[in-house]
């Protein structure tokens, strides 16, 4: 009779594990940085798309929004309500409040001087883009008169919003 085989050795479980516990990590640190990233960058283009958004509502028309944007620079001098009327894409608070500044610089310098305008005429009107234009007068105690001709670009997106100043 032939002896019977020697039993054999139980297969050694501790090697699995650590492979299993190394994998699920590395699987849970990919997911993470993929989310991070998918995060990161859809917070990024959120930003890039909504920052050129109008807030507010715009004039009901392009000679309005004109007039508006006038009396806030030449009779109101306030930087703030003339931003109110820019779109958002040229709206630079540094030139809006130079540009109020450079009025009550005029202000400072002449006998009460007085600023009035032409009613704004669309020269231009295409869909959602117009072309204003108007001839502004400062008129000051002592007689003194000086005209200068604007034209403005406006455009319509919550209502209409002054884009440029020529």
């Amino acid at each position: 009779m032939i002896p019977p085989p020697p039993p054999g050795y139980p297969p050694y479980q501790g090697a699995e594990e650590p492979k299993k516990k190394k994998r699920g990590l590395l699987i849970a640190a990919i997911a993470l940085a993929v989310i991070m990233v998918l995060c990161v960058g859809g917070g990024a283009v959120a930003f890039l798309t909504l920052r050129d958004a109008e807030t507010g509502q715009g004039a009901k028309e392009p000679g309005v929004a004109v007039d508006e944007f006038l009396t806030a620079v030449y009779k109101d001098r306030d930087a703030g309500k003339a931003a109110d009327h820019v779109c958002a894409a040229s709206r630079d608070d540094k030139k809006i409040a130079a540009k109020v500044a450079e009025v009550q610089k005029y202000a400072a310098t002449y006998q009460n001087p007085r600023f009035k305008w032409t009613t704004p005429k669309v020269d231009n009107q295409t869909g959602e883009r117009a072309t204003v234009s108007t001839r502004v007068t400062m008129t000051t105690a002592d007689e003194k008169v000086a005209d200068q001709d604007l034209r403005f670009t406006v455009v319509q997106k919550t209502g209409w919003w002054v884009c440029e100043v020529a």
